[in-house]
């Protein structure tokens, strides 16, 4: 376990260069002083999300450029310790849900502004909250672009993932009829979210259309990429109703949405996910989770693509 900070530093996730996940170590870095409008957070959660692989590996070098040293990551839950002037609502000792653009949520502690921020919920887990804001606010958006209506099917890829697993049941709360695409593994609890699941490989669309059964698909959400948005356009989705939060160049090729953590960024859908999570009308699963030291560890796992909900550190 990592040791808690000196009163001058604290611990925080940096990489120098571009690569693998071998680029990762912890660093002691100055500590933090909330200016007005922020707070000062000790971090008891941060999630890991594939994009910061992407990040990581250069994949987004030209759309997000890095600055090296590098801090990582975006979802944060943990407990105010200091308060700036100017911060309305928030105080010193309140236990936050939040997020940052900067990259340093993976960290023991950080400032951020408190329109970042919300009340967590009593009966979100600090894990849940420490990991909701980029699958949540991507589910979230990905699925509002498609403007579905009561009894339209959906085909949902990487339906069990941490995005997927949310898509799903967001999709369903909004009446419609949900195909997940999933490893046999997570078809059970597909089930059990009242939707009909489908493995992926072999003749994957040949398999939506058994399920399918003749009725035509309305809208596609992929999550996955590796020819998600093709297979759409073959099983006859309108492009206006496909979306993909990963494959880009299949975006740009035939015109279809990228909507995602950019369009849902914001406090009032984190507090909205939150509630739901809160009253037992969302199911956010978090499948493990690992001390900050072993960051590296975490990304091999995520970088597998298998997981079943959320990977999240502890600082």
């Amino acid at each position: 376990m990592i040791s808690q900070p000196n009163p001058s530093t604290y611990k925080a996730v940096r990489y120098d260069q571009f690569g693998g996940t071998d680029v990762y170590y912890i660093a002691d870095v100055p500590m933090l002083s909330p200016e007005p409008g922020q707070a000062l957070v000790r971090i008891k959660a941060a999630g890991i999300n594939p994009g910061e692989t992407a990040i990581r590996i250069g994949t987004f070098a030209m759309q997000y450029p890095s600055t090296f040293p590098s801090g990582q990551g975006s979802d944060f839950a943990g407990i105010i310790e200091s308060v700036g002037t100017d911060v309305g609502q928030f105080a010193e000792g309140d236990e936050v849900i939040g997020f940052t653009n900067n990259r340093r949520s993976q960290a023991q502690y950080i400032t951020v502004d408190v329109s970042q921020l919300i009340h967590r919920p009593a009966n979100v887990s600090w894990e849940q909250g420490g990991s909701l804001f980029v699958a949540g606010t991507t589910a979230y958006a990905g699925v509002a672009v498609l403007n579905l209506q009561p009894g339209e099917l959906v085909v949902v890829s990487g339906a069990a993932g941490g995005v997927g697993s949310l898509a799903v049941q967001l999709a369903k709360n909004k009446g419609a009829e949900v195909i997940g695409l999933a490893s046999p593994a997570n078809h059970d609890w597909l089930r059990q979210k009242g939707v009909t699941p489908v493995a992926y490989g072999g003749n994957t669309g040949q398999a939506i259309r058994d399920a399918v059964r003749g009725r035509p698909i309305a809208a596609f959400f992929d999550t996955f990429g590796h020819g998600y948005v093709d297979l759409a356009l073959e099983l006859g989705v309108p492009k206006a109703r496909i979306n993909t939060i990963i494959d880009f160049a299949a975006a740009a090729k035939y015109g279809v949405n990228t909507a995602g953590n950019t369009e849902g960024a914001n406090a009032d859908v984190m507090r909205d996910l939150a509630g739901q999570i809160n009253d037992g009308t969302l199911e956010f699963i978090v499948e493990r989770t690992y001390p900050l030291a072993q960051v590296k560890a975490a990304y091999d796992e995520l970088d597998n693509r298998h997981t079943h909900g959320k990977l999240v550190l502890l600082p």
